[in-house]
């Protein structure tokens, strides 16, 4: 329920600053603080702003809603086609939510494994997010020259961009020292679960004050943000008690039968292997209701065979991610529409090459530290 919760206020902090315009400025700030000429600098740039943004608001749908309108002038005045900005906005907006510290998928993750975020960022989202972003850039190059001149954007001269008033710049400035502080002093002590809550509940009255907003009004956004996430919440409260289900019906028991001769031949490494694999493959649902499913039925093997929970924490970010990848689902589309763009043959092909090296990663390093 407090997980439910968290993710809850994390709709409800994002309606806040999407009001008070910190995340259109934002975005403003690091897209012309590049200085943007080129086709590589352009991306560079939309790569940078789609993770600042949907990394605090916590959902690709509603960063992207914000990034598109500013980004795809921009896109347009150098060049850049429709295919390279739609596979930005899902490549980057994936592994933004790995990273955010008040993601859905972060908050349930840390949830789960009771890990700490610094080391899961240092040793665990964070590694898997570079070799995602490393072979994204690559790809990058080979879709922007294949499909520059066949689905490119109209040129536009002269655009309407969003300019950031004296006001949007000071909530903006407020609220990303509050967050940076409110991150570091919960990394360094260590702090539970539920200063979370208070956090982004603090943040959203804040932010949304020194934007000049009403208190009431800054309730009724964080309500509303919050109402478009309670399925989440409900999500979280019933697969408890399905989750017990199963298993007093033996199915976590017959799951471990099944498995014991792999278990038996490679160990600690297999059980990693298989998590990510049965997580990326085997399960189709939300991510967060994958994370807990997975951590349910490993959960007694884990515990069994001592394994890191470091090492299970990459096997539950890959299950999560490359499911994404390599099916067309609900991020697919939503990057392919908000870049106003069908060529879904490019998403599939970035996909699988990032899957690949994510799968090969999880292995990698279930051998070394599981």
């Amino acid at each position: 329920a407090l997980v439910g919760l968290i993710i809850m206020l994390g709709r409800g902090l994002g309606e806040v600053l999407t009001e008070t315009k910190v995340s259109h400025t934002l975005v403003h700030k690091i897209i012309f603080g590049i200085g943007i000429n080129t086709e590589k600098k352009a991306m560079l740039g939309i790569m940078a702003a789609c993770m600042v943004v949907i990394g605090l608001l916590g959902t690709m749908a509603g960063g992207n809603a914000i990034l598109a309108p500013i980004v795809l002038p921009i896109a347009a005045s150098v060049g850049l086609s429709r295919s390279a900005v739609a596979v930005i906005f899902q490549a980057v907006g994936e592994e933004a939510l790995i990273l955010g510290p008040f993601t859905p998928p972060v908050v349930t993750l840390l949830g789960l494994t009771k890990i700490g975020y610094g080391e899961m960022i240092l040793f665990a989202a964070g590694p898997v997010a570079l070799i995602t972003l490393t072979a994204t850039w690559f790809m990058l190059q080979r879709i922007q020259r294949r499909t520059k001149q066949i689905n490119a954007y109209e040129r536009l001269e002269n655009v309407d961009r969003f300019a950031p008033t004296a006001r949007n710049k000071r909530s903006t400035a407020v609220f990303v020292v509050l967050f940076l502080s409110a991150v570091i002093y919960g990394i360094i002590a260590k702090a539970e679960t539920s200063y979370v809550a208070v956090v982004m509940l603090g943040l959203a009255v804040i932010t949304g004050l020194v934007g000049r907003l009403k208190f009431g009004h800054i309730l009724q956004l964080v309500v509303r943000g919050m109402a478009g996430n309670v399925h989440l919440f409900f999500l979280f409260l019933l697969l408890d008690p399905f989750i017990n289900f199963i298993e007093l019906a033996g199915g976590f028991k017959a799951l471990a039968i099944v498995l014991k001769p792999l278990v038996d031949l490679g160990g600690k490494t297999v059980v990693v292997i298989l998590g990510g694999l049965i997580g990326a493959f085997g399960i189709s649902g939300a991510t967060v209701a994958t994370l807990k499913m997975l951590h349910s039925m490993f959960y007694p093997m884990l515990t069994k065979l001592s394994i890191s929970m470091l090492a299970w924490s990459v096997a539950l970010i890959v299950a999560t991610r490359v499911s994404n990848f390599v099916y067309p689902g609900a991020n697919m589309f939503s990057s392919l529409g908000f870049a106003e763009t069908k060529d879904i043959k490019s998403m599939l092909k970035n996909g699988w090459v990032v899957a690949g090296c994510q799968i090969l990663f999880l292995v990698i390093y279930s051998l070394l530290f599981a």
